[in-house]
Parts: structure tokens; C-alpha cells; sequence
């Protein structure tokens, strides 16, 4: 089989020579299309599911959503096992798939379990999915500076205009918050008076409930002209929550601030951001969808950033905290320089030991052809180009060279032994 191979191709120059120019053009297209990043992506295939279930204990939280989820959704096809963690206040549950599994079929089946799993929750207890990134999708942290400007005022600003705009960008799942202040009205309930009153909690709560929302009425007619009748009651203000009015006393209404304190904070925290030991910062993580290019995605992120930028208050701005493009740049250039280096050295010696260049020029012609070949089978399996997968190239450029030069050699050898042995037959035989 090999002898009618090699005797095909030494029939038909044409067609080799054309096979391996457009494996060469494929390959050198699959290199320019190839995903970029620094480290593989050796992830469990995972769905997280994030379910939070505020001022309850961690063994409340497992006992009453992290049992009945983890039970429900062992359930599901194609899993390998399914783990649960619960918390202060909140509960995760990650469920592995097989490795072959489409990330995003796994999430649809999960989605549909949970379906039927809320029901066995408390009320108002609702799991959610978490984003759809894995455990090195972590591609950029930035904090803010901003100067004079209070932790609040910048979580509000991360909170409500950051995060949206960054969210836009192709190929980022999450960007997650952290630092500052979350603002909040807090209404602290004195208990004396709330008992002189004869009120409950529940009361006063129901009450704020009652108030903070908008009424539709219906649409009427006057004049030939359509009016559509609606309530404003959206609470603006700490003077608006004092206002509302919880019961009436001899024809005196009993308002929250006669019950309560009403006070703008921040929400309870359980930790602090600090960044290089001089003081808190408020910024985010930008968390990449699975199977993007980490390169391509970072690059997106910072153009947005410029255009995020524009419409910040004067005097803040963007601090990068962690850029994995930095790593991917020096990883793939150090590589590419190897790979370069390899090439002319291995160019010099073939040239140097065999001292035939039509016999340097086959092996050499064959290490562009191969790489550009490898390129092809990473894109073809989803690999992307990373310090594992370029240093397994690099170290196959010895074995294709070695193979390259035996061939070479072996080939030199037998047409030179029957060269020498035609000529014998001429100078015998001179006739």
C-alpha cells in the first residue's frame, strides 16, 4: 500500500503539490480563525443553580432548598453527579454533565426540572440559573477611580450603567458586581411603640408593600379625547415612606414614622473589596460565555469601555484590575518565537548534515504544510490556541523533522548506491 502511495506521488507532482498548497491555504485560514487563549479550558461541564433565601441559617437553607433541588434534579439524563452547598442566606447546587453534552441543552434540561422542583420550595424562594461561563471565564476585573465621590454613588453607577453596557458586548455572560455600597431605605421598627399602637410587623410591612406600587385604572372619553387613569405610587423618598399611613386612632391616622426610623444605607455586608491595601474600590468581573475566543471577547470589553467612559461623571474612570490578554499575548508570542527559532535551526542543520539542498528543501517544506495541518484538527475538535496545545506543536517539530530527514536520507542513499551502479555498468561496458 505505502509503495503504490509513494509511486502514485511520484507519478502525479502535480497533485501532491496541489494537495499540499491547499492544505497549506486551509491551514493558514484555520490559524487566523483560530480561538486564543492563554490557559485550556479544563472545566467540569456544569449548570449551576443559585437560589437565595435572605436571614435564613445555613441548615434551614439545606434542609428546605438545597435537599428538595438536589434530589429532583438527580433525576436528569446524562449526569454524572449532582453536588449541593448551602450557606448563610443562600444555596448552590451544581449539576455535572457528561463531557459530550451540549452546555446549552443541559441548561434547557435543568431549566425544565426546575420547573416542577419550586414547588416543593417556600414561598417566594425561586432558583435561578447561574451564567453560562466556566470555571475560566474570569477574563478581566476593573475597578473605578473616582475621586471624591463616595462607595454608594459608585455602586449605583457600576449597578445601573456599567454593568448594562458591558453586559451588550458578543460573547460576555456576566459581568458581576462587587465593592461599595448597594444603597437602601431601611426602616428600623421601634417595638414599644409599635405594641402601643397595637400594630404587627406583618402590618407594617404589608402597608409599605401596599403603597410602593402603580394602580391602572381604565381609559374614558371626554371632549373626543382619550384619558388613560393611573396612580403614581412609587416611593421616591424618605419622606414619602414616613408618610404612609398604617392604621387610624380616633380618626388620626398612625403613620411609619410614628412606629419606625427611615433611614437611606447600604445593604448588609459580609465583606469588603480591597484593592492594594489603600482602601475599598467598587468594580466588576467580566465573565466570558463558554467556547468564545478569550482574546477576541477582551479586546470587545475594552472598546466598550471607551464608549462606557464617555458618560461617567467628571473624573472617574476605568482602572484594569486583572487583563488575561496581557497573559494570552506573552503565552502565544513566546510560543511563536520557539516555533520560529525551532524552524531555523532545524533549517540550519538539515542543510549543514546533509549537504543537499533539494533534500533540505523537501524537509523544510514540510514543517509550514504540518503546522498549518495541525490548525486544521484544532479547529475541526474545538481546541483552542493555548500554552498546552502550541508547546505540543512545537515538540512535534522534532518528530516531523526526524521523519523528514530518515526519508530523505534513506531515498539519497538508495539513488546514490543505484547511480553508482549504473555508472559501473557504463564504465564496464563502454560499448
Amino acid at each position: 500500500m505505502i509503495e503504490k502511495l509513494i509511486s502514485y506521488s511520484i507519478r502525479n507532482r502535480f497533485i501532491v503539490l496541489l494537495i499540499a498548497a491547499v492544505l497549506f491555504g486551509w491551514g493558514w485560514y484555520s490559524v487566523q480563525t483560530n480561538k486564543i487563549d492563554a490557559i485550556p479550558d479544563l472545566s467540569e461541564n456544569q449548570v449551576i443553580v443559585f437560589t437565595e433565601w435572605s436571614g435564613r441559617s445555613p441548615q434551614v437553607i439545606e434542609d428546605q432548598v438545597t435537599y428538595p433541588l438536589v434530589t429532583n434534579l438527580q433525576a436528569l439524563p446524562r449526569i454524572k453527579y449532582v453536588r449541593g452547598s448551602s450557606m448563610f442566606g443562600m444555596s448552590f447546587v451544581y449539576v455535572i454533565f457528561d463531557d459530550e453534552v451540549d452546555v446549552y441543552w443541559a441548561r434547557q434540561r435543568v431549566l425544565e426540572r426546575l420547573n416542577y422542583a419550586s414547588r416543593l420550595l417556600p414561598d417566594g424562594v425561586v432558583p435561578t440559573l447561574g451564567p453560562d461561563g466556566t470555571g475560566v471565564g474570569h477574563i478581566l476585573w476593573y475597578t473605578l477611580e473616582a475621586p471624591g465621590m463616595d462607595l454608594g454613588e459608585q455602586r449605583a453607577i457600576q449597578d445601573w450603567y456599567i454593568k448594562f453596557g458591558l453586559q451588550n458586548v458578543q460573547g460576555v455572560a456576566e459581568v458581576a458586581s462587587f465593592g461599595g455600597f448597594e444603597k437602601q431605605y431601611q426602616i428600623t421598627i421601634n417595638p414599644n411603640r409599635l405594641s402601643y399602637f397595637g400594630l404587627s410587623v406583618p402590618q407594617v410591612i404589608q402597608a409599605i408593600r401596599a403603597n410602593n406600587n402603580e394602580g391602572g385604572g381604565r381609559k374614558f372619553e371626554m371632549n373626543d379625547i382619550g384619558y388613560v387613569i393611573k396612580t403614581n405610587g412609587y416611593l421616591k423618598s424618605i419622606d414619602e415612606i414616613e408618610k404612609i399611613p398604617l392604621k387610624t386612632v380616633n380618626s388620626i391616622p398612625v403613620t411609619v414614622s410614628d412606629v419606625a426610623t427611615v433611614q437611606m444605607t447600604g445593604q448588609l455586608r459580609l465583606g469588603i473589596f480591597d484593592e492594594g491595601g489603600e482602601g475599598e474600590v467598587v468594580g466588576g468581573i467580566v465573565v466570558m460565555r463558554y467556547g468564545e475566543n478569550a482574546d477576541e471577547v477582551i479586546n470587545h470589553v475594552k472598546k466598550k469601555m471607551i464608549e462606557v467612559a464617555k458618560g461617567f461623571p467628571e473624573g472617574m474612570k476605568f482602572k484594569l484590575a486583572y487583563d488575561r490578554s496581557g497573559l494570552i499575548e506573552e503565552s502565544i508570542s513566546s510560543i511563536k518565537t520557539t516555533l520560529l527559532e525551532e524552524m531555523i535551526v532545524v533549517s540550519l542543520v538539515v542543510i549543514i548534515f546533509l549537504f543537499h539542498w533539494r533534500s533540505a528543501l523537501s524537509i523544510l517544506i514540510q514543517i509550514p504544510i504540518t503546522l498549518a495541518a495541525a490548525f486544521i484538527l484544532l479547529n475541526a475538535f474545538n481546541i483552542s490556541s493555548n500554552i498546552m496545545s502550541l508547546t505540543g506543536i512545537a515538540l512535534a517539530i522534532g518528530v516531523i523533522v526526524d521523519n523528514g530527514i530518515i526519508m530523505s536520507e534513506n531515498a539519497y542513499k538508495h539513488l546514490s548506491a543505484k547511480y553508482a551502479e549504473v555508472m559501473a555498468k557504463k564504465s564496464s561496458n563502454p560499448n
